[in-house]
């Protein structure tokens, strides 16, 4: 009995089937993920986004994988060679690899031998060789001689009988299975640099002479290999075992010969039926099954990497927001200055400046001067710092400023402008600030993403921000898929005040796309703030479907205090029985612990709203329209280290969290270079994924393990009572701490991890934030080749 789609994804999550089908009646139904999340919890039985998310990419890919077997069933009999048990295997296939290794024998292709041979009436000879190997394969194949079809000669004959077999050897779809599966468990990944492309090729001489079993392989390094062997520096072999100065078939060979009944029993026809074995799987299986792998590893690799990213991201969007302060923005900068920009608690930009404190011009106290008048004339109460070129200068610029006017109470922060400049080049950039010059927009930006990181991250593409790791390297469709779903889960997640979020902001919340999002804001620009949920229904286009979705995600402090809530309007009449029950105002009941846990959410639980909801709706009253983001907080670069010459092994230093990748994290310490925690140097307990003890933004204490000057390389430690290496050590940390917890066999030993997976030594970088995790540290590392284009060439 074949298993329903819904079936499948239920086996697979751990969960009821009936729980499956509603969800996916309600996605196909046009609800969004955190909807139905949020709001939907009685009808999935308690479904989470997590559970949600997979199961609506299983749902994706068990279509695509049940249109496919149509097209193929459907291909099949029009060719007339379906039949119950072809049938039967197709309909049974679970994936879309054993589908297609099916299809293969019937998959229309351009005139093969085997097809020349065949139309040579070369079929029998092929069949009779195999199937009695006591013949002479040339006494059998004189018989076959026809120069009219194209046979001149017996060698000819056995050539096409040889192509028939092959082709039915390699089209075996359980065999290749079998033979994929064993090569995938036991072979690996073997790379070997090019002749004369050691100089050039120096950021991969990790994978000179490497190789490694394809289940150990982490995505980082598959994806370094790929991008060597693209660049021409690395040629890539995938070897189904480990060499063996063993003679004698190999054991793909024989397990092909085996399901064939080839064996050497010393009869006519074993050695040639032998050699056909040999051919078909050097010339046929091994090329197929190569290219499978080739692309296992790399989807492999490039799921790890999207999940990377995806993760990164999230906890850059959810970063502290500092809140509603006043803010001092600084873009840094040599010749072309620092640009200012104020923005006052909403944001808004009162003012803008450049000031020329470094060099060429050297005028500090006149840029002194500057800040300090805007400062003192806006109450500013944060100063942002951009963490580029010039950063750690203009950090002591604005460390002057605090000092001299200690009553401004004013805070400095560092903040990663990575996609400033993309932002300030945007159209939406163009609309929002018209009549700004680009180069002072990033001022504004970096201003903004200090006072609320999500609200201004939005605006900009997410492969623009510099979390990832080769994210040019993967897959366009896939990687922007997630990375969405990771903006929407944030953006509904924490909730947005519909007047006050710009239109990308509002675009990201559940049922609203760029178009509504636009006429929201235009409805707001005509007609004033919205005062209640209600007044939505105004909106040009913004229809039942629509409002169902975005209502419980907008927050508007109007008339209503439950609009100010994530209580979702559909649910009001819930909370006026409880002020009800309580004989008080809906007001009143808002905020009120003491009545609120008085309540029992058993009571209000009717045929629409279960106890889910009712439980939510408590919890949310309780503490309304609160911000599920950690508390603002920075961390404290210490004086005298401003460059990675300034550091020495066994410092110990303060320095926040820019990025995780599969083997550690970098940690920014104030020198312009982030530093690297391996992941073996994360705790004393074995550490299987680094995210699991820290994730950007962390604020952290690290100690100085090895710092190699020349690769701008930095090892450092969590583990604070570890030994720092001695002064002189050219790096090496990463390849103990490997040893340490457990040697490979030398020829399959990983690589010394690379800030940029095999990329090489990094460029010179600037620090990262360090209240956040706005963070672009493999950007900078290599990992990710994205970033703004100012971020690459640097400013002057």
């Amino acid at each position: 009995m074949t298993t329903s789609i819904e079936g499948r994804i239920a086996e697979e999550l751990g969960v009821r089937e009936r729980q499956v089908k509603a969800a996916v009646e309600l996605l196909d139904g046009g609800s969004t993920v955190p909807f139905i999340a949020r709001y939907r919890k009685e009808a999935t039985e308690m479904l989470d986004d997590a559970q949600l998310r997979t199961l609506e990419e299983r749902l994706r890919y068990l279509r695509e994988l049940e249109d496919r077997r149509s097209a193929i069933l459907d291909s099949v009999r029009e060719q007339g060679k379906l039949d119950e048990a072809l049938e039967a295997q197709i309909r049974a296939a679970d994936t879309k690899a054993r589908l297609e290794d099916i299809y293969l024998p019937f998959k229309p292709k351009r005139r093969t031998k085997a097809q020349i041979a065949r139309e040579a009436g070369l079929e029998p000879l092929a069949e009779g060789l195999l199937g009695d190997p006591s013949v002479d394969p040339l006494a059998a194949a004189a018989a076959f001689v026809d120069a009219d079809k194209g046979v001149a000669d017996a060698a000819a004959a056995l050539e096409g009988a040889r192509a028939i077999l092959t082709e039915r050897f390699s089209e075996d779809a359980d065999l290749i299975g079998e033979l994929r599966e064993r090569m995938w468990s036991r072979g690996r990944l073997a790379a070997k640099v090019r002749d004369g492309k050691e100089e050039a090729g120096a950021k991969f001489a990790d994978y000179f002479d490497f190789a490694e079993p394809f289940t150990a392989l982490p995505s980082h390094r598959v994806l370094a290999m790929l991008r060597g062997e693209k660049e021409d520096v690395l040629d890539l072999v995938l070897e189904p075992e480990e060499p063996s100065d063993e003679p004698g078939p190999s054991t793909y060979e024989n397990m092909v010969a085996r399901r064939f009944g080839v064996a050497d029993r010393g009869r006519p026809g074993d050695k040639w039926l032998g050699d056909t074995v040999r051919w078909a799987w050097r010339t046929r299986i091994l090329v197929h099954l190569g290219i499978d792998l080739r692309l296992r590893l790399r989807t492999a690799a490039e799921d790890e990497a999207v999940r990377v990213f995806a993760s990164n991201l999230r906890d850059l969007l959810l970063a502290a927001p500092a809140g509603t302060r006043a803010t001092l923005g600084l873009d840094p900068g040599f010749r072309t200055g620092v640009k200012v920009a104020v923005v006052d608690a909403t944001g808004k930009v009162v003012a803008t400046d450049v000031i020329y404190p470094h060099v060429p011009a050297n005028k500090w106290d006149e840029s002194l001067a500057k800040l300090e008048r805007l400062a003192k004339e806006h109450s500013v109460d944060l100063i942002a710092i951009g963490n580029g070129t010039a950063s750690r200068e203009t950090d002591k610029l604005a460390g002057e400023l605090c000092e001299r006017n200690p009553e401004l109470e004013l805070t400095k922060v560092m903040v990663s402008e990575a996609g400033a400049s993309v932002y300030s080049a945007s159209a939406f950039a163009s609309q929002e600030l018209p009549d700004m010059d680009v180069s002072l927009r990033g001022a504004v930006s970096i201003a903004r993403r200090l006072q609320d990181p999500l609200a201004e991250l939005v605006k900009i593409d997410p492969k623009s921000i510099g979390v990832g790791q080769y994210q040019h390297d993967l897959s366009e469709v896939k990687l922007s898929r997630s990375l969405d779903a990771v903006v929407e889960d944030c953006v509904n997640g924490v909730g947005v005040d519909v007047n006050t979020a710009s239109a990308p902001l509002l675009s990201r919340v559940s049922g609203i796309g760029s178009g509504l999002a636009e006429n929201i804001v235009a409805h707001r620009d005509a007609n004033g703030p919205f005062r209640s949920r209600k007044a939505l229904k105004d909106v040009a286009r913004l229809g039942p479907k629509a409002y169902e979705q975005c209502a419980g995600f907008l927050r508007i402090r109007g008339d209503d205090p439950l609009d100010a809530s994530s209580v979702h309007p559909e649910a009001y009449p819930v909370v006026r029985r409880m002020a009800k029950a309580v004989s008080g105002e809906v007001a009143a009941l808002v905020g009120n612990s003491s009545v609120l846990r008085s309540l029992r959410a058993d009571d209000f639980v009717d045929e629409k709203f279960g106890l889910p909801t009712v439980t939510d709706i408590l919890k949310e009253l309780e503490k309304p329209g609160r911000d599920p983001r950690p508390a603002f907080k920075t961390a404290t670069f210490k004086e005298g280290v401003e460059k990675i010459g300034d550091l020495a092994p066994g410092m110990v230093l303060e320095g926040v969290v820019t990025n995780v990748a599969a083997f550690g994290a970098f940690v920014d310490v104030g020198v312009h270079q982030d530093g690297l925690v391996h992941v073996s140097a994360m705790s004393k307990t074995f550490v299987k994924d680094p995210r699991d003890v820290v994730k950007p933004g962390d604020i952290v204490k690290v100690k100085v393990m090895d710092v190699d000057i020349p690769r701008k390389r930095i090892s450092l430690t969590l583990r604070l009572d570890d030994e720092a290496a001695p002064q002189a050590s050219g790096g090496g940390q990463g390849r103990r701490r490997e040893r340490a917890q457990g040697a490979r066999p030398p020829q399959q030993r990983a690589p010394r991890e690379r800030r940029d997976g095999g990329g090489g030594a990094r460029q010179a970088a600037a620090p990262a934030p360090t209240n956040s995790a706005m963070a672009d540290a493999l950007r900078r590392a290599g990992l990710a080749d994205g970033g703004s284009p100012r971020d690459r060439r640097g400013k002057r």
